[in-house]
């Protein structure tokens, strides 16, 4: 059996201690692109893994990997902490402005000549800084989305070129300071000074189309679904999250298209024209090289000028939406119509790039002894795949089935039956919940956030539910409360509510940093959509029951307890009144 058509299952000989004893550092010393004596930390390492591995297999002349990829170990770090007299962001809780501090502080005077090195090799394309931590090689803990990567829009090999790269390797180090950071570790019991930052520095892959610089697709790959929208996906086969553009929409809580591999018509928000609409890319990220920018465009504007002029394969993966319909982008309509990705047409008409991102899955999970998370391009019209990042999947401990009890004198509060997974929590003693109505008449998203994450501090040592519309931790407010992993990370158990009058809705795609992060704290998930067959959203309760009010209007803490019953292979998840207070009617 040829090394790439290896099954997902791991093959007997490879074990997890490979990727444990595996040297970064001479891999990239041996490419002349390692910067600094200490360590390469955890992105370097897995992509230095990942490049060997598909070297040693028949996928070495169907999958590439960006031009360079230089290593800045820790050993500059800890210099650039010494220098600037940093030690105090240890101690400090608080939370400084980490953005502010680092337009003033100073890098190593002899790191200069290398980072003029990486600009010389860029040549003026566009960079990635990205992180590459001690920690982020975590065979159990994800890491994913705690640290920055910042995109340097021109890597000119000039002054100007050479104060853009400086600034984003302060921003990458600095953020092993920030809040979300400095929660996660502390949640799983690691001190700060258990980590430090190494940097990652590659060309950002991808075409220069006019001014603006992007790939065609950028995607994730999860070799395991550990969250699965129905029993009809296995946890081995396997999911794809992409998007059009940058790869900053397949991570984050905004609309992308997600593939089961087994399964690449499965739509987990369903298939009413409606539906796709609603969910599906319209905006996307890029590089403008003319104002040396990362920038967001929107596909109505570029959809004639760039998309379809640039785009021989546009489509494949573009549709218009009108008046309840999706329409071919040649398609004639009666009235405006509005393109969006949707990537129809990918499964049958490329499918070379699913079969391409399964074999390497296997590859690599077979050579990690683990599942794995990789990051990618992919160009429609030259077939070639860049992997730009492998790292271990966190892994998530399901537990076993569980059985839903009889809701006879029960008082049902909320109820799904979608992307549910087995889990359940007995006496739970708070739930706090965003109200929709007094989120948007009181519009203001980060006062929002901030009561959410008061909450969340005040409860810390309690299991607590979270209920509220949209996507939590969606960037787009519009979309759902924009609170970061700090603000919620005490929860126990997280619910996103569907409200179509709001225009809110829960974004069931395994494979962002949303999901890995629940993964690993083993927080449960419901998605409840109101209205539709099989799920509740008990709104008498929530407006009858006695709570208190939180900083934001529209935050409110529960007294319980509760109980969270979540059945995955009968897809029913609810949350009841537990049985003592339900029986008596009411709550403490």
């Amino acid at each position: 059996m040829a090394p790439d058509d290896l099954p997902l299952e791991p093959l007997e000989g490879f074990h997890r201690s490979d990727f444990v004893r595996f040297d970064p550092e001479e891999s990239y010393r041996d490419r002349g692109e390692l910067i600094g004596d200490g360590r390469c930390g955890g992105k370097a390492k897995g992509l230095a893994f990942a490049r060997a591995a598909v070297e040693a297999s028949t996928l070495r002349d169907r999958v590439a990997f960006p031009a360079f990829s230089f290593s800045v170990t820790t050993e500059p770090f800890f210099d650039f902490v010494e220098m600037n007299r940093l030690d105090w962001l240890y101690d400090d809780p608080s939370g400084a402005d980490l953005d502010r501090l680092a337009a003033d502080l100073q890098v190593p005077a002899g790191l200069e000549w290398d980072l003029m090195r990486i600009l010389e090799r860029a040549g003026g394309l566009p960079l990635a800084v990205r992180s590459s931590s001690l920690l982020e090689d975590s065979l159990s803990l994800s890491f994913a989305g705690k640290y920055e990567t910042c995109f340097v829009a021109s890597g000119t090999p000039d002054q100007r070129g050479l104060e853009e790269l400086k600034l984003s390797m302060k921003r990458v180090w600095l953020s092993l300071f920030n809040p979300s950071a400095r929660a996660y570790r502390a949640k799983h019991r690691m001190g700060d000074r258990m980590e430090a930052m190494g940097v990652l520095v590659q060309p950002v892959v991808g075409r220069r189309r006019q001014d603006l610089y992007y790939p065609e697709i950028s995607g994730t790959v999860f070799s395991r679904v550990f969250r699965r929208p129905t029993p009809r996906v296995r946890k081995e086969d396997g999911v794809m999250r992409i998007c059009f553009g940058l790869g900053t929409r397949t991570v984050e809580r905004g609309n992308a298209r997600v593939f089961y591999l087994t399964n690449p018509n499965l739509r987990p928000e369903g298939n009413n024209p409606e539906q796709v609409a609603e969910s599906s890319q319209v905006d996307f990220d890029y590089i403008d090289l003319a104002k040396r920018a990362f920038l967001t465009g929107s596909l109505n504007h570029l959809f004639l000028p760039t998309i379809l002029r640039h785009h021989r394969n546009a489509g494949h993966f573009i549709e218009k939406y009108h008046d309840g319909m999706l329409l071919s982008t040649m398609s004639e309509s009666d009235g405006p119509a509005r393109p969006i990705f949707t990537f129809h047409a990918l499964p049958t008409r490329f499918r070379d790039m699913f079969d391409l991102v399964r074999r390497l899955m296997g590859l690599m999970e077979a050579r990690m002894g683990c599942p794995v998370d990789m990051e990618f391009t992919y160009d429609t019209e030259d077939g070639i795949m860049h992997l730009l990042q492998m790292r271990p999947l966190a892994s998530y401990d399901e537990m076993a089935q569980v059985r839903i009890p009889p809701l006879e004198g029960r008082t049902v509060i909320l109820k799904g039956n979608r992307m549910v997974s087995n889990g359940e929590l007995t006496q739970v003693p708070y739930l706090v919940y965003v109200d929709a109505e007094a989120y948007m008449s009181h519009w203001d998203p980060p006062r929002a956030a901030a009561a959410v994450g008061e909450m969340n501090q005040h409860l810390n040592g309690q299991r607590y539910i979270l209920a509220g519309p949209g996507r939590w931790g969606s960037t787009n407010p519009t979309l759902g409360v924009p609170v970061s992993y700090a603000q919620i990370c005490n929860c126990s158990c997280l619910v996103e509510l569907s409200l179509p009058s709001y225009g809110m809705s829960p974004d069931l795609s395994y494979g962002t940093h949303f999901f890995l992060d629940m993964d690993s704290d083993g927080i449960l998930y419901l998605p409840v959509f109101e209205g539709q067959d099989g799920n509740c959203f008990n709104r008498q309760w929530f407006a009858s029951s006695p709570f208190e009010t939180g900083s934001h209007p529209a935050v409110r803490l529960y007294q319980g307890p509760f109980d969270v019953h979540m059945d995955g292979d009968g897809e029913i998840g609810l949350i009841t009144l537990s049985p003592p207070l339900a029986n008596r009617g009411g709550i403490i």
